[in-house]
Formats: structure tokens, sequence, C-alpha cells
């Protein structure tokens, strides 16, 4: 741990030579990087410098104490600073500990979030369109802004899938959770004999990248321009505003048809593909890292399980930590905090072990 404790240290050091420098200074976006970075780490630095200097003023009684030159009362009285310094080193280790165990460098970074309709039809379609209003009045709880990149409607309602970026404090450490399958059990409106059905959309919260984070070369991308589908708006058939990005090294595609603009298009496309090229590059870090999908809450794939929503017993289940709530009207509505938190405490559990 000290080890790890002390490139955090060196780490710092270089940050800070980092962002007084002119020519970072000179370049906004890369000056944010580094001060953001800087700051992330620049609390577990404190409490190690506090943590060192607790652990010195310890050797320093100690060897005072073992020494036995001093008057019995002031021995006395380092006996008892002895006692409480120890103490509060004790809880500084264990602080240390935590910070270490729930690390994430990513935890302050905006998101790409991506709803999609798994199996269930129309049904998982309206359930898409109940997840994106959840977590949207999550954000607005948080005082987080969400911003609409991309949606595909189907004709009876509901999402085909709905793309957006949701900026704000620690949005991705907080929801860094939600990527998988989520899955609800209810009768849908469009049953007559009001038979319980299985349906399933699917999440992925991506972390967005920054320009500096990922160079994309513009020799890279292949764009098209069409004309928008849709419903209704003067502007749907009418012009070639929507875009269509491919990035040829990855194979990656996104479309973006929402703006009647097809600069804002593409430049909404052009986040979403590299928050998508940089959640590619971070999956297939943490898959050389064997013990890392280990180490965490979910794999991350999104395919996994991940929760139920259960309407007949108004019930919502998290399978990965086996966390269930009845409150689930609440949840529905932005209620998100409970299994958050039990989340977060399981994976640093986890992490710790």
């Amino acid at each position: 741990m000290f080890k790890e404790l002390e490139e955090k240290l060196k780490k710092i050091e270089g940050l800070q030579q980092l962002v007084a420098d002119p020519k970072v200074i000179s370049n906004p976006a890369e000056y944010k990087k580094y001060a953001k970075e800087l700051s992330a780490i620049q609390k577990m630095a404190d409490k190690y410098n506090e943590y060192k200097k607790t652990t010195e003023e310890i050797a320093s009684l100690e060897h005072v104490i073992n020494a036995k030159d001093e008057e019995e009362e002031f021995l006395k009285l380092a006996h008892e600073e002895l006692a409480s310094l120890k103490k509060k080193n004790h809880i500084l280790q264990k602080k240390l500990t935590e910070l270490l165990t729930t690390e994430d460098e990513e935890a302050d970074r905006n998101i790409i979030m991506e709803i999609r309709q798994g199996t269930g039809g129309v049904e998982a379609a309206l359930f898409a369109q109940d997840l994106f209003r959840m977590y949207s009045r999550y954000a607005t709880k948080r005082n987080w802004n969400v911003e609409v990149m991309s949606t595909s409607l189907t004709e009876k309602g509901g999402f085909k899938e709905i793309i957006c970026a949701i900026s704000g404090e620690r949005v991705y450490g907080r929801m860094k959770y939600e990527s998988g399958a989520h899955r609800v059990q209810r009768v849908p409106i469009t049953e007559s004999s009001g038979r319980i059905h299985t349906s399933v959309a699917t999440v992925a919260v991506l972390p967005e990248a920054e320009e500096v984070d990922i160079e994309i070369k513009p020799q890279d991308l292949r764009i098209d321009v069409f004309r928008a589908g849709g419903r209704g708006g003067q502007h749907v058939n009418v012009t070639d505003s929507a875009v269509r990005i491919t990035h040829m090294p990855t194979g990656l595609v996104v479309s973006c048809q929402d703006e009647r603009s097809q600069y804002k298009n593409k430049t909404k496309a052009l986040r979403v593909l590299r928050a998508r090229i940089f959640d590619k590059m971070k999956q297939e870090q943490q898959k050389k890292i064997s013990q890392d999908r280990k180490t965490q809450v979910g794999s991350g794939d999104r395919s996994e399980k991940i929760r139920t929503y259960n309407f007949p017993d108004r019930r919502v289940t998290d399978h990965r930590i086996g966390f269930s709530t009845h409150s689930m009207e609440n949840v529905l509505n932005g209620e998100l905090d409970e299994i958050m938190d039990a989340l977060a405490e399981a994976d640093r559990k986890l992490r710790f072990k």
C-alpha cells in the first residue's frame, strides 16, 4: 500500500509541474485534463502526508519514553499522547486503504449513456423509455445536466435507442455500475389476458473522453450525410442534416439526426464516437489485467443481467450484490441513492479483499 502511495506523491509532483508549465496553460483542454487529475489524487496525498507526520511523531515519542531520561510526570503525559497518536494513525491508515480501494481515475468524468430496446418488442422499448426517465430524474436530483444526443423511436412508442450525455460532479463514479441488462416483469399495456411478460433493455455507461484523451485522425473517418427520417418537423426528408460517422480502424459507427444542423449532428456524433473508442480501450486494458474482472462489482458486460424490476411484487433486485427493495415506484422516480450506495460499498469491500 505504501509503495503505491509513494508513487502517488511522485505523480502529484509531476502534475504540479505540468499545470504550471506555460505550454500546458496555453492549451485549455490539456490544462483541464492535468488539473482534474491533480485534484482527484490530492486528497489521498494530503492524508498520506498527515499519516507520515503522525508516524514520525510516534517514533519520536517512543524514543523519549524508552530512554527514560525524563521525569515521571512527563513520561505519563508522553504515554497518553502516544496512545492518542496511535489511535489517529490507525484511523488514517484505514482511511488511506479505503481511498485506495475506491479510487477510480475516471470517477470525475461526465458520461455518455446508451439505452437500447432488448428482447420483448414494444414492451422492451417502453421500458427503455422508463429507464431514461428514471436516470433523468436522478440526474435532476443531483443537479446534473442531461443532453439528448440521439433518439430512435418505435411506431408504438418507447425507444429503440436513446443516447444522452450526463454532466456534473462525479457522474461516472456514481453511474458506472449501471451498465448491463435491466429486466422488467410486468403486464404489458398490449396484453389483454393479463399475463406477466419479461422484457429487457440494455444500458451502457461510457466515460466521456476529452479531445486530449483520444486523437481521432480525419483520414480515419468516413462521414456520410443523409436526410433525417422520423416524425414531424419540416426539415425531415428535406435537408441532408443527418450524419453517420464510421471510424475505420475500429469499425465503430455512430449516427446522429436529431438536430436540424448537420454541423451539430456531426459534433454530437464525434462526442459519442470518442466515448466509445475510449471505452473500448478501457475494456481491452482491463482484460489484460486478469484480476481486475474479479475485483469489481459486475464485469461491465452489456449482456450481463444486473437488475430486475418486478411490478407484481413492487420489487427491484440487483443480482450482483443480492440487494432488494420494495420501493419500486421510488426507484423508477429517480430515488437511486440506496442502490448506488449499496453497490459502491460492495465494490469497495471486494477491492479491499
